[in-house]
């Protein structure tokens, strides 16, 4: 009896291997890593249960093979056996999930396992990666950035079980500046006689971790150039492919050494070459009409800032009064000097004291006008005639009023300019100012209008 229900169990185990076998046919149109083939002449097989290993043992390299029988134990080959595939980590399973040993001694299909990869990672720029297992799954590939670029971005990227890589594809980025150093600033003296002076120093030169052509930009006199006295401040900046940037700057102090400024002197002027005051410079004393220079003519600025020698004077021209003639007397004033010949028949001439009060005041004005004064007092034969403190002859003072048309009756003022020629006549009073503001408009020429304006002070 029990021989009977065991030979009941092995056919419908071979309905049962039957009926997946056709399954499996019905399938194998979309798998054609399937063993079996659609058009195969199935056969019933003959069973040997003296031989349970019905399929051959069923192998997947780089994968696992599980499987379950229907003898149990270890009859992995045996008829109706079903087998799940499935791939280690890192690789990919192309075929079946499971398979059926069947009657015809094959399995009802197949599969391999394929290798994972991820696409080979491009090369970025200014920089460069490394892998630990190529670009396959669970390989690390470590990114890393020339010399003077930073990473921006992930650090590194795995090959994951999707064959994706993980996180995004980082850059090199160029932060750091160039480098760029610039000469000491220094000091230059400036030669005798000058005012500028040539300074030439080394171009700076800029580098970078990054970029090898570098454009430096200048921002002042370049190299060689003749710098005025005073500092200067010359600037470099230096640009990268990044548009990092740095900068550098010195200094040019060029120093004219100077002596302390001359004063002209009084009733002169001073003539000075170059800058006027500057190491080397020659300043020479000229005097106006009718003053004679003392001293010495020329006087230089030395290194040490002090002027050689002594200043120069300006003293009144020695006039000759001893003459005979006036004619005598005027050519000494000729092309010189401006004459104000006063004329009063009588010091107590009230018109010619209120003048000569204002005279007096107007001394130091009408010198640096070049201007003397010539006084004619009284009437023959007791006239007196004098220029300052000095006594003219009675020849000249009576030559004098016949050449100008002087009356002995009243108080007359006359104003000669430096030919000789009658420019002006007063019967009354004049102050100063009225004097100074004619002369200064229609005698004195442009230069001595100048010097007029600097000399001022010496009559205050």
């Amino acid at each position: 009896m029990n021989k009977f229900i065991i030979i009941f169990v092995e056919l419908c185990m071979i309905y049962q291997a039957l009926g997946d076998l056709t399954e499996g046919s019905a399938s194998s149109d979309h798998d054609t890593n399937e063993v079996g083939h659609e058009d195969e002449i199935y056969y019933t097989p003959q069973l040997d249960y003296k031989h349970p290993q019905w399929c051959h043992v069923l192998k997947l390299s780089n994968g696992q093979v599980s499987c379950s029988s229907p003898r149990g134990g270890h009859h992995r080959g045996s008829l109706g056996t079903r087998c799940s595939l499935s791939c280690d980590r890192g690789y990919k399973r192309l075929g079946r999930s499971s398979v059926q040993c069947m009657p015809n001694r094959r399995w009802s299909g197949s599969a391999v396992c394929r290798r994972i990869r991820c696409h080979v990672l491009p090369l970025i720029d200014h920089g460069m990666y490394s892998c630990t297992r190529g670009f396959v799954v669970d390989s690390r590939c470590d990114y890393n950035c020339y010399e003077g670029y930073q990473i921006e971005g992930d650090h590194y990227r795995m090959c994951q079980e999707e064959g994706t890589w993980s996180a995004t594809e980082p850059t090199c980025a160029d932060h750091d500046p160039p480098k760029l150093k610039c000469p000491l600033s220094r000091v230059k003296v400036a030669e005798p006689g000058k005012v500028t002076a040539m300074v030439s120093w080394e171009r700076p030169v800029a580098t970078d971790t990054a970029d090898r052509a570098l454009q430096v930009l200048r921002n002042g006199p370049e190299s060689g150039s003749d710098f005025p006295e005073g500092i200067h401040v010359i600037r470099y900046t230096v640009s990268d492919q990044a548009h990092n940037t740095a900068t550098c700057k010195f200094t040019v102090h060029v120093e004219v050494r100077r002596c302390p400024k001359l004063k002209p002197p009084m009733h002169g002027y001073l003539m000075c070459s170059s800058d006027g005051n500057n190491y080397g410079a020659v300043c020479e004393y000229h005097c106006d009409p009718g003053f004679e220079r003392t001293g010495f003519a020329t006087r230089i600025c030395q290194l040490n800032r002090n002027w050689s020698d002594e200043a120069a004077q300006c003293i009144f021209m020695d006039i000759k009064t001893d003459v005979r003639s006036a004619g005598a007397l005027l050519d000494q004033f000729y092309e010189k000097r401006r004459l104000l010949v006063v004329s009063t028949p009588d010091i107590t001439d009230q018109k010619y004291r209120h003048q000569n009060i204002m005279l007096q005041k107007a001394e130091c004005g009408l010198d640096l006008r070049h201007v003397t004064v010539i006084e004619i007092l009284g009437t023959p034969p007791r006239a007196i005639g004098r220029i300052k403190r000095q006594q003219l002859e009675p020849e000249v003072i009576e030559g004098l009023r016949q050449a100008l048309h002087m009356s002995t009756s009243y108080f007359t003022m006359v104003l000669l300019d430096e030919y000789g020629v009658d420019r002006e006549r007063f019967v009354n009073p004049t102050t100063s100012d009225e004097l100074y503001s004619y002369l200064e408009e229609y005698l004195l020429t442009e230069e001595e209008l100048e010097r007029l304006a600097m000399n001022r002070d010496f009559c205050d």
